[in-house]
């Protein structure tokens, strides 16, 4: 029979040696290194844009590109770092567009296209603005317009004192089937009730124009 005093040292002995083998195994653990951080990418690349009417400049002085983003988290980083489409000044304008196209009639994307049109009221500026041009945005980036994306080339929204405007501006204006399936997208996500309307507007017949105002071509 042991003393006390062996049982002592063996289990002192047998505790020291698990210890070890304890110690090996960690060292020659293989430890997983963390994955890096991936991003999510767009399916296009895409500009923002701002507007600021200085009567002192030329419009094309007026017009410069924010930054460029291909990614969802990228889009985010801009989003939540400017100002807010309702907090902007009378006058002033955002504008989203794939990379390369310039927010202007004149681009050779957009000469031949049209915009959908949607006139707000002064009191939907607090209530609903900033609402309808997150919206529109995701629209965009998301590709949500299914088989007509392509067809999207941008989207405005312009801060007025008689109004805001938003718009989604596609490439061909001849294209009816088209541009009325993004019109009816832009409508329902956006949420707007069936007696508002919005109406179809030929960039050409914009640019002509005599009046204050462009007729539609058609309208939801």
């Amino acid at each position: 029979m042991a003393s006390g005093d062996e049982s002592t040292a063996k289990e002192k002995k047998e505790t020291k040696a698990d210890e070890e083998v304890k110690d090996e195994k960690t060292e020659n653990a293989v430890v997983a290194a963390p994955q890096k951080y991936s991003k999510h990418p767009l399916q296009n690349k895409w500009s923002f844009w701002f507007f600021k009417n200085d009567k002192t400049k030329s419009w094309t002085d007026n017009l410069r590109i924010v930054t460029s983003f291909d990614t969802v988290e990228d889009f985010w980083a801009v989003f939540n770092h400017i100002q807010s489409a309702s907090k902007l000044s009378s006058g002033c304008d955002y504008s989203l567009f794939k990379d390369g196209i310039e927010p202007m009639w004149e681009d050779a994307r957009n000469k031949n296209g049209g915009r959908w049109l949607l006139n707000t009221t002064k009191h939907q500026r607090a209530a609903d603005l900033d609402r309808f041009w997150l919206e529109t945005l995701l629209l965009l980036i998301g590709e949500a317009f299914q088989e007509y994306s392509d067809n999207v080339n941008g989207a405005v929204i312009q801060i007025r004192n008689k109004g805001d405007k938003l718009a989604i501006w596609t490439d061909n204006a001849k294209d009816q089937e088209g541009a009325t399936r993004i019109g009816q997208i832009f409508k329902e996500r956006v949420g707007l009730p069936p007696r508002v309307h919005i109406g179809y507007q030929a960039h050409n017949d914009t640019m002509s124009k005599t009046g204050s105002t462009t007729k539609s071509l058609f309208s939801l």
